[in-house]
């Protein structure tokens, strides 16, 4: 499994190209979706970042990809999740080493934002998931977790992921982050104008670019 295509391009309005040690935010899409979808929001984040959004490896339509199967919902199998984190840190390593990397990522790709933190605790100095969830399985690295900014905001009318996710994800949030949680009064499955000046202000506090 491998990763290949990303877009880039720099946060804010208007903003110039960001300089070669600004902080790198990740774009993760979610589940059929494709590179292209999340860097429409770079407008509307604090600008001086780079902006890095990142094709998921399993395509299921012509343009429509995935970083793991759908299974049982909010349930995937633990198996297709470690090998896109295998995958999606190989591909880290590779076209971004050394950088600063915040992930920040939607639905699915909130999942593969927790999974980076999880897998390699301390790499990430903070993490975004929009609208996502965690696996619902043990990792080496969770209980080295406790001081990592982690925002973590939804929609309460959200239909996709399921309440029981919902509350079973924010459950091992509070217990293992150090955790900014938004909810969004009759906010679906999507991001609003609230929630981006939600992320905004969190990635001023933990990760301001110079």
């Amino acid at each position: 499994m491998r990763l290949t295509t990303a877009v880039r391009t720099t946060s804010g309005p208007d903003a110039p190209p960001a300089q070669p040690d600004a902080p790198v935010l990740l774009l993760l899409h979610g589940y059929g979706s494709h590179e292209h979808d999340l860097p429409g929001l770079a407008p509307h984040l604090p600008p001086g970042h780079e902006i890095v959004s990142l094709r998921a490896p399993r395509q299921i339509g012509p343009t429509a990809f995935a970083w793991f199967p759908l299974a049982a919902p909010g349930l995937p199998d633990p198996t297709t999740v470690i090998d896109a984190t295998e995958a999606l840190l190989a591909w880290i390593d590779a076209e971004l080493p050394g950088r600063t990397i915040v992930p920040v990522g939607f639905s699915q790709g909130g999942l593969m934002v927790t999974q980076l933190l999880r897998t390699q605790p301390g790499r990430f100095p903070a993490g975004v998931v929009l609208a996502g969830f965690t696996l619902a399985a043990e990792l080496p690295g969770d209980d080295a977790l406790a001081a990592t900014p982690v925002l973590y905001a939804r929609g309460d009318a959200d239909d996709i992921i399921t309440p029981s996710t919902v509350e079973r994800t924010a459950t091992w949030l509070r217990a293992h982050v150090d955790l900014t949680e938004h909810t969004y009064p009759g906010l679906a499955h999507g991001v609003s104008a609230e929630m981006l000046a939600d992320v905004t202000a969190f990635l001023t506090r933990v990760a301001p670019a110079r």
